[in-house]
């Protein structure tokens, strides 16, 4: 917010905002975030997998996404937002793939299953509920959420979001997840933009 009001009287360079509210996230949530991951390698060979999840029905059957079930007024389109004179753009795509990779992750997952799955146990003192704490209606209810912020891709959201529910409950590490998280969205960064996949950007 900050940052948002400074802009108002001076320019600021998307990446100075960018990083400098990641910084102050990261420090408000140092509590869930100390160590590091405790399964590096199975944590990047899991964020693969959830990669060739996410474009594998696309791959298979190019029309999928454009059944009724994910294409219509309620879910959206499978389109995704990047302006046409963007897509030749580095600077536009550095940031792009940097939001991605880095700010993403971090945020979604510090939100996603560092608190919504711990509120959803005990909204008044979730932070007394152990980071990994399995509870039925929190996990599904998460995965759930979490599927439909992801539009037309909600099918795909939706396994996604009980695998790396799952890897919270299996290793009770964050940064396990945010690894993951990162390397999913890395690999599909890097799909959008050498095969010119877009709609996966929305």
């Amino acid at each position: 917010m900050a940052a948002l009001a400074l802009q108002q009287l001076m320019p600021v360079p998307v990446w100075v905002r960018l990083f400098t509210s990641l910084a102050a996230i990261l420090l408000v949530s140092l509590p869930v975030l100390r160590g590091g991951p405790s399964k590096p390698l199975l944590s990047f060979l899991l964020g693969l997998v959830v990669f060739v999840i996410w474009v594998g029905p696309d791959y298979l059957v190019p029309s999928w996404h454009h059944f009724f079930l994910f294409d219509n007024s309620l879910m959206g389109h499978p389109a995704g937002n990047t302006p046409p004179a963007s897509k030749n753009d580095p600077i536009f795509l550095l940031i792009r793939i940097a939001v991605s990779v880095i700010a993403v992750p971090i945020m979604e997952e510090l939100f996603w299953r560092g608190w919504l799955m711990r509120w959803l146990m005990d909204s008044s003192h979730f932070e007394k509920v152990a980071l990994g704490t399995f509870a039925p209606l929190a996990f599904w209810a998460t995965a759930a959420l979490f599927a439909s912020e992801h539009g037309s891709f909600w099918d795909v959201g939706l396994v996604t979001g009980i695998i790396y529910n799952w890897w919270m409950v299996r290793t009770r590490n964050l940064w396990d997840c945010i690894l993951a998280h990162a390397v999913t969205n890395g690999a599909l960064a890097a799909y959008v933009v050498v095969a010119g996949q877009w709609q996966y950007w929305l």
